[in-house]
């Protein structure tokens, strides 16, 4: 399954920010602003693909000297649990490392907390609502 970097405001985005919108915010009733997109341009946008389907991704967003935040994680219905986001996880966490970062952080669903464990994340903090649902802040060391 190929990996790969995407670059803002490409066709790649575009049905990056599609795949986003129709598995983590739609379900929600909620959209994206021009605002929110605007200001990924400086993100590490990573897409996995099967031919030239888009099956899943996630970003990386810069937030210290040496800490990312993972955001947008998304799979498409049907192939989740089938490896994709491990393998997704593992480029991100890659990338981090390879750009000098030494930790990841994320605010992640709490219908999610068992993947990232798996990963080898760890909550810190209590339980806190975002865009609707319960989520928790995880991190990890690189």
């Amino acid at each position: 399954m190929p990996l790969k970097i995407i670059d803002h405001g490409t066709e790649e985005y575009n049905r990056m920010v599609d795949l986003r919108y129709n598995i983590l915010r739609k379900p929600l009733g909620l959209s994206f602003t021009e605002e929110e997109l605007e200001r990924e341009k400086g993100d590490m946008l990573i897409g996995a693909y099967e031919d030239d389907e888009m099956l899943g991704c996630c970003m990386l967003t810069k937030v210290g000297p040496q800490t990312v935040r993972l955001r947008q994680m998304a799979v498409k219905p049907g192939l989740q649990g089938k490896g994709i986001g491990r393998v997704l996880m593992q480029f991100a966490e890659n990338l981090a490392r390879d750009r000098g970062n030494t930790k990841i952080t994320m605010h992640a669903r709490k219908s999610a907390i068992g993947f990232y464990e798996k990963q080898g994340y760890n909550i810190i903090g209590q339980e806190f609502e975002e865009v609707t649902i319960p989520h928790y802040v995880m991190e990890k060391n690189l």
